[in-house]
């Protein structure tokens, strides 16, 4: 199993604030820290808010892919409904250039939606946008001279598309919610997928899967060609009493007020304890809790090749993610690797 973490580049650390350069800087030695740590991947994502700084993550991975020698590097995700495929192509063939052949991406509608006013988009066609440009995307992919007609952007008539990647294919994951739909897209594609489940219970989503896995079946796809990744929110410390009194508060404030802008009742502590639990979502621990945990979810989903995790939205300082990041490595993936071994 492939162990890294997502991020969404935030600058909010406990009640401190950081400058865009310092959050950023601390941002890069991280995924440095992830890399010689020897974890498998590191994502960014894509917002447009004022507390974030991952408007490109594209720009952000190359920066990483500078200092880097091992990590895939991958989006976490692009929101590719509202950005022009050929332009994402060749901001990640480069990544792929700079990183030598460690540029992913993982793909989707995004469940945040300023990206579409920011943009000029019709939030009517949500899902159109996305079935479209995933369509060019992959074709650009494959072939390097193009030709396409759509209704959203202008055709392209054999029309070549540079730079071309290191990859022969750039990993392209498709990053899905709790919509059927989207499930069913990905296994027809016989494209990985990327389950972002940040509530309730883990195994709830095994029916999906199996949507997932069945429709990548009929498409004719080997079962190896179906990959499922799982992203949750977590934070491992060096026992768990200490990784609850560290994430618990940040976590708390974060989604109590996300739920006033969604509509959520606000965190207490008791809902919290139940997400820690064996079938919730997060992912808290120590590192042997959080690992046996692990293998549980991929046990009730039918197998999970990759888990990210969503660490630093919390209010978690620089030392205490760098911290984390060191016990991921040293003691939660040799751990999950022997017991899978």
């Amino acid at each position: 199993m492939e162990i890294g973490i997502d991020s969404f580049a935030s600058a909010m650390y406990g009640s401190k604030t950081l400058s865009g350069v310092d959050a950023m800087e601390q941002l890069l030695e991280r995924i440095v820290h992830a890399d010689e740590a020897g974890l498998a991947v590191y994502g960014i994502g894509e917002h447009h808010k004022k507390e974030f700084l991952d408007s490109a993550p594209a720009v952000i991975l190359a920066a990483a892919a500078a200092k880097t020698k091992n990590i895939r590097l991958t989006s976490a995700v692009t929101v590719l409904s509202t950005s022009d495929p050929v332009r994402v192509y060749q901001s990640f063939a480069t990544l792929d250039l700079i990183s030598k052949g460690r540029a992913e991406l993982v793909v989707g509608r995004g469940s945040a939606i300023e990206a579409y006013p920011l943009f000029g988009f019709d939030l009517d066609n949500y899902d159109a946008l996305f079935k479209e440009k995933l369509e060019l995307f992959l074709k650009i992919r494959e072939q390097e001279f193009v030709t396409w007609s759509g209704k959203f952007r202008p055709a392209l008539h054999n029309q070549p598309v540079y730079p071309r990647a290191v990859q022969e294919k750039i990993p392209v994951w498709i990053g899905v919610g709790g919509t059927p739909e989207s499930f069913v897209r990905a296994g027809s594609l016989g494209l990985p997928l990327m389950v972002a489940i940040i509530g309730g219970e883990t195994a709830r989503f095994r029916p999906l899967v199996d949507l997932y896995r069945e429709a990548g079946h009929r498409a004719g796809f080997a079962p190896e060609q179906l990959k499922v990744g799982l992203h949750s929110p977590g934070y491992v410390a060096e026992t768990t009493e200490k990784a609850i009194a560290e994430y618990y508060p940040g976590y708390a404030e974060l989604w109590t007020r996300l739920g006033r802008e969604r509509g959520w009742p606000p965190v207490t502590r008791a809902g919290f304890d139940a997400l820690i639990g064996p079938k919730g979502a997060l992912m808290v621990g120590s590192a042997e809790q959080v690992a046996e945990k692990l293998l549980k979810h991929s046990e009730a989903l039918g197998g999970v090749d990759r888990f990210t995790f969503q660490m630093d939205n919390a209010g978690l300082t620089h030392q205490q993610l760098l911290s984390s990041i060191a016990i991921i490595g040293k003691k939660l993936i040799p751990w999950v690797n022997e017991r899978l071994g």
